[in-house]
């Protein structure tokens, strides 16, 4: 009886997880996934334009992977004659888990303005907003439940006993954030930022494939924060942390990069990351990272370190992402700009 157990584990936890409130989902590489954390972190790079993907896959030994992926896009722009800036950009996220395919799209334009509070050095408050369309969908030719078994074994012909309406709904999701960015010292290249996120602000409702079922998506609030400090002239440091809160569910995760620059520091096109995250109570996750400017590329894995060690014989998730970031050959480029938003 393994496999009705299974399969009734899987849909068991789909109901649980349409009609109760559940946690987004979530990567390690949070550096290469600004706009989830906050789309007041879009914008807080050295360029005028970044494109980053993500790819993760998760709990193999365990269950049909999870299977995640995350693009987002942000343009940089100064406004007026000042110090400010708008950042234009916008996030997609897709995700795929069990045996049934529950998947979820995410398409949320953003835009994020930077207010310049100095007139000496980097100083910068940014409020950002993001929302767009959501889709959740599953595959109910896939499923399979105790009600399909009968004395003989399993038999397709028989109802899986479920009362779906439809196998798809959408709905409308929103966030908006804060964040402060600010140079150290007299180094451009020193700085710290410390920003708040308020996710589905409107608390979408109606989250069900139940057509009379009530339910209302918790918010989520977000706190981060970093800091990078040059170690030498061809090499730095960066920490950075995120802490976030949904329902009754929280995450802590943190972690640490140390930069080697390959060749002149100044002018350098090459680089290598290496160092460790941490999440709590969950996974101890290497990184390393390959810069080649404008590309990067950075490998991670979620070591499990929970109760679930044991399950899953300590694998976790495996990472990988592709980074594109550059100064355009503009009028208005911030390529010369003695002042912008960075990290």
């Amino acid at each position: 009886m393994k496999r009705p157990i299974k399969h009734l584990l899987v849909v068991t936890s789909l109901a649980m997880s349409l009609q109760a409130n559940s946690q987004d989902t979530h990567f390690s590489q949070i550096f290469e996934t600004p706009l989830l954390r906050n789309p007041a972190l879009a914008g807080l790079f050295t360029g005028d334009v970044r494109i980053q993907g993500v790819y993760r896959s998760q709990w193999n030994t365990v269950t049909n992977a999870y299977k995640t992926g995350s693009l987002n896009g942000e343009v940089k722009l100064p406004v007026g004659k000042g110090d400010d800036y708008l950042t234009i950009g916008g996030q997609i996220l897709y995700d795929k888990a069990g045996t049934v395919a529950m998947s979820s799209t995410h398409i949320l334009p953003a835009l994020n303005y930077h207010k310049s509070l100095s007139g000496d050095r980097n100083s910068y408050l940014s409020l950002g907003a993001m929302g767009g369309w959501v889709q959740r969908s599953i595959d109910r030719s896939k499923m399979t439940t105790n009600s399909q078994y009968d004395g003989t074994g399993y038999n397709p012909s028989l109802s899986d006993g479920e009362t779906f309406a439809k196998s798809s709904y959408s709905y409308f999701d929103a966030s908006v954030g804060m964040s402060f960015n600010s140079q150290l010292g007299q180094s451009v290249d020193n700085n710290i930022f410390v920003g708040l996120a308020y996710h589905h602000l409107n608390k979408p409702s109606k989250l069900s494939y139940y057509s009379d079922a009530k339910s209302e998506m918790s918010p989520k609030w977000v706190g981060s924060a970093g800091i990078r400090m040059s170690m030498t002239d061809n090499s730095y440091f960066t920490i950075e942390a995120d802490y976030s809160k949904q329902s009754v569910y929280s995450e802590t995760i943190m972690g640490a990069l140390y930069t080697w620059k390959i060749g002149d520091g100044e002018t350098s096109k090459y680089a290598l990351h290496a160092g460790a995250y941490l999440r709590l109570k969950d996974a101890l996750i290497p990184v390393a990272k390959l810069e080649f400017k404008p590309i990067a590329i950075a490998v991670s894995y979620d070591a499990n370190i929970s109760q679930l060690k044991t399950a899953s014989t300590g694998r976790g998730g495996f990472e990988v992402s592709l980074t594109y970031q550059k100064f355009m050959d503009r009028f208005n480029s911030t390529r010369d700009a003695i002042r912008c938003p960075r990290f």
